[in-house]
């Protein structure tokens, strides 16, 4: 049974990779991105997929792009996040740090407001909030990523108890792969970890199987 999958982050990384892969599974992809060039070049590489220029921080921008939708998603996947770049909390400016926020929490928020209406009205469907292990652990350095993805644990467990029966959210853990986020982190150090190419093979069956029964759950791709 194909579905149709909303995606955010579709630019790059994890997001761009989902989405290649579902596409070539027969799935239906709705996406965005903040990357005016990448959506004009997904939009033409799969013309009958519907992509679009979002800053998921931005909740209006966020509302029109959920009014267009001609389909009610089956599968919402907030993936779009950034990371700051390694240093003590304290050096970390509040511009840096209010915009991470902004980006990580409140765009997850932001798709969760307007999706939810829409899948109410069939009372099924799953919404998948990517964390981290840095949303279940910590480390020196990315204080405001580990906030932001602890708060997505806190959230998603909250709308777990909101949503009505049929319907899921979950908190899911990527795993540590190989992308521009690690390279950040991790540095040269990052390239020993598992490729984009190979975790998507792990990933796309597991967040297929999800259902009803994994509400509240906190996940991670094995």
């Amino acid at each position: 049974m194909t579905k149709t999958i909303v995606i955010t982050g579709v630019s790059k990384g994890l997001g761009r990779a989902l989405t290649e892969k579902f596409i070539s599974l027969g799935h239906t992809i709705i996406g965005c991105s903040r990357s005016q060039d990448a959506i004009e070049l997904l939009q033409q590489q799969y013309p009958q997929h519907y992509f679009k220029v979002v800053d998921v921080a931005d909740n209006e921008q966020v509302k029109a792009w959920v009014e267009s939708f001609v389909n009610v998603p089956d599968l919402v996947i907030n993936n779009a996040a950034i990371i700051n770049y390694p240093a003590p909390l304290w050096e970390i400016s509040a511009e840096d740090f209010s915009y991470l926020i902004d980006v990580n929490i409140k765009g997850t928020a932001n798709v969760i407001r307007f999706v939810v209406p829409l899948m109410l009205k069939q009372k099924q469907g799953v919404i998948v909030n990517f964390s981290s292990g840095w949303g279940r652990s910590i480390s020196p350095e990315v204080a405001p990523y580990c906030a932001s993805k602890w708060a997505i644990e806190g959230l998603t467990q909250a709308l777990a108890q909101e949503l009505p029966s049929g319907m899921a959210t979950v908190a899911l853990n990527p795993g540590i792969i190989h992308t521009d986020m690690l390279d950040i982190c991790f540095g040269d150090e990052a390239k020993y970890y598992t490729p984009i190419n190979e975790w998507v093979k792990q990933a796309v069956p597991f967040l297929l199987k999800l259902s009803a029964k994994n509400n509240g759950q906190s996940l991670t791709v094995s």
